[in-house]
This record gives structure tokens, C-alpha cells and sequence, in this order.
């Protein structure tokens, strides 16, 4: 039986190369027939990585099959996952986020979970004196996943482990950091193609402050003014969202990664609130100018309340 390697449903960099990475290894290193599968499609950034490394993006799929082996990455929300992932069986699960609980599994499974930024970190040191046999789409591919995740290492989610290994990569690859991460946030800074909602659900999580259900949204970018200016439809859209989702409200941060701070769209009382409380805002209008905010699992969801 082939094993599908899955990440989330809002496949960014780091959602679309473990999956590849991970099923590399299980096929070529552990001689385990392995497939890596994709839940939606990728964001910009992540169909220029694969592009430039020279990979097929992966078979998206809808759902799981009951007993087909799964091994999850880069999440452990069943909310993320297919709706029929507890039926299937999973036996590995790889990742750097809190636990949320909820996943059932048929058997004790290998569980690695650790606080760094970023699950392709994790993948390396699980591999072992095997990961020099990495070929270099391989390579190139968990770089990438690095520099996603860490924001070149701006983000503060940002560990000692990731930005060694992020460097030494680069230096195996003949890389230039700052010029190949450049050209990803380029890349994912193009947002033209998609629709409000699709902006809205890109970089997404579920998520309950005091009873009530939010979709925390990121967008990550080197042109806020691209999306800002979309500011008037995006609320308008959130509306629409929320309910199509079963939230009660859609929160959009607008992270500028070059100056190192996120813009709320703030549309209602809600979440002028929600901005008061968690962030310590005064909010005068329809957006507040978050400094210093660039995380959502470090800097964001653990601050939420109302």
C-alpha cells in the first residue's frame, strides 16, 4: 500500500515541500512506497518553488480512504485535515504547532512535534546521516521551507536549528540567501490572480476565542499596499466567508515582512475588540498598524481574546 504524505488544507511552502521531502525519504531511503498529496492548491510562493527545483506539484486530493496509511505534516488540527482522516491510518505525524487534540489513530504511531519554525527542520534531524543523500531538488526544497517559514529569519519563531540548517543548505546548493528569498516573497507577494475569499482562506486556521469561531488569515508580503488596497472588497468578502465557513468572524492580517509589522482589517466593533484586548491597539479607523507582528502561531493566536 502506498503511503500518502499530507500536510493542511491551505498548502503554503512549507505545507507543499514536507510532503514531497518526507515521501523522498520514506520511498528512497527507507524503501517504502510514499506519495506526497496536497489538500488544495498551493499559494504562489509554493508553485515557485516547485518550479524552480524542478518538481511536479503534487495530486490534490479531496479526502482520505478508510485504512490507507497517511503520514501528517505540518499540522496536527483535524479541522486542517481530510474529513474522513480518522478513518484512515495514520501512522506518523510530523510537526511544530501547539497539539490541538482530536486525531485518532488505530495504533501507537511515531509522534514528533518540537518548537521550531519550521517541520522540514524536523524532517533533517529525523533523517540523520541519510540526509546527505538528499539530492538537490530535495535540498532546495526544505531550503525553502525554511526561508518561508522563518521569513529569512525574521520571524520570531525563528531557532538557532533553522537558520543553521537553512545556511548550510544555501552553501551546499551555492544559494544566495537573500537574493533566492527575495525572489520567493516576490513570488508570494502576487496575489492578482486570486479572489477576495481566496486571499481570505490562502493562509488560514480555525480558531475559538470565548465561544466564538474565527478564520485567523495571514498574508505575508513585501507589497502590503497590493492587498491593501483591496481593503473595501476583502471586508465585504469576510462577510460571505465566515458564513460559508461556520465562523463567526474572519480576521485578515496583512504582515509586511520588510518592515517587520502586521496591518488588521478591522470592518466591525468585533474585532476592534479583538485588536484592543490582544494587542493593546487604539483603533481610530478601519485598519491598526500591528509593529513587531509577524507570527501568527507565536505572536498572534496566543495573544487572541475578547
Amino acid at each position: 500500500m502506498t503511503i500518502k504524505v499530507l500536510g493542511h488544507k491551505s498548502p503554503d511552502t512549507d505545507s507543499t515541500g514536507s510532503p514531497i521531502i518526507w515521501a523522498w525519504y520514506l520511498s528512497e531511503i527507507q524503501g517504502r512506497k510514499a506519495e506526497a498529496k496536497l489538500l488544495g492548491e498551493p499559494n504562489t510562493e509554493a508553485k515557485f518553488v516547485l518550479g524552480r527545483w524542478g518538481l511536479d506539484q503534487p495530486e490534490i486530493i479531496a479526502d482520505v480512504a478508510a485504512g490507507e496509511d497517511v503520514v501528517v505534516v505540518d499540522t496536527n488540527n483535524p479541522a486542517e485535515l481530510p474529513a474522513s482522516i480518522n478513518e484512515a491510518n495514520v501512522i506518523a505525524l510530523i510537526d511544530h504547532h501547539m497539539l490541538v487534540g482530536g486525531l485518532k489513530t488505530r495504533a501507537p504511531i511515531d509522534i514528533t512535534v518540537r518548537p521550531v519554525a519550521c517541520t522540514a527542520t524536523i524532517m533533517h534531524d529525523l533523517m540523520g546521516a541519510d540526509a546527505a543523500k538528499m539530492p538537490a531538488a530535495i535540498k532546495g526544497t526544505m531550503l525553502s521551507c525554511i526561508l518561508s517559514d522563518t521569513l529569512e529569519f525574521r520571524s520570531p519563531t525563528t531557532t538557532p536549528a533553522d537558520k543553521a540548517l537553512a545556511e548550510a543548505l544555501a552553501a551546499d546548493l551555492g544559494v544566495s540567501i537573500p537574493d533566492y528569498a527575495a525572489e520567493m516573497f516576490a513570488a508570494k507577494s502576487d496575489v492578482s490572480a486570486f479572489s477576495d475569499a481566496e486571499l481570505l482562506r490562502m493562509d488560514s486556521k480555525e480558531f475559538e476565542i470565548a465561544g466564538k469561531q474565527f478564520r485567523v488569515s495571514v498574508l505575508e508580503t513585501t507589497s502590503p499596499k497590493t492587498v491593501l488596497d483591496r481593503k473595501a472588497s476583502l471586508m465585504e468578502s469576510m462577510v460571505t466567508v465566515a458564513q460559508e465557513d461556520g465562523a463567526d468572524q474572519v480576521l485578515l492580517f496583512v504582515v509586511d515582512i520588510l518592515r517587520e509589522e502586521a496591518t488588521l482589517l478591522v470592518p466591525n466593533d468585533l474585532v476592534k475588540t479583538v485588536a484592543e484586548k490582544s494587542f493593546g491597539a487604539t483603533v481610530a479607523g478601519d485598519t491598526v498598524v500591528l509593529p513587531g507582528i509577524m507570527s501568527r502561531k507565536k505572536q498572534i493566536l496566543p495573544a487572541l481574546q475578547l
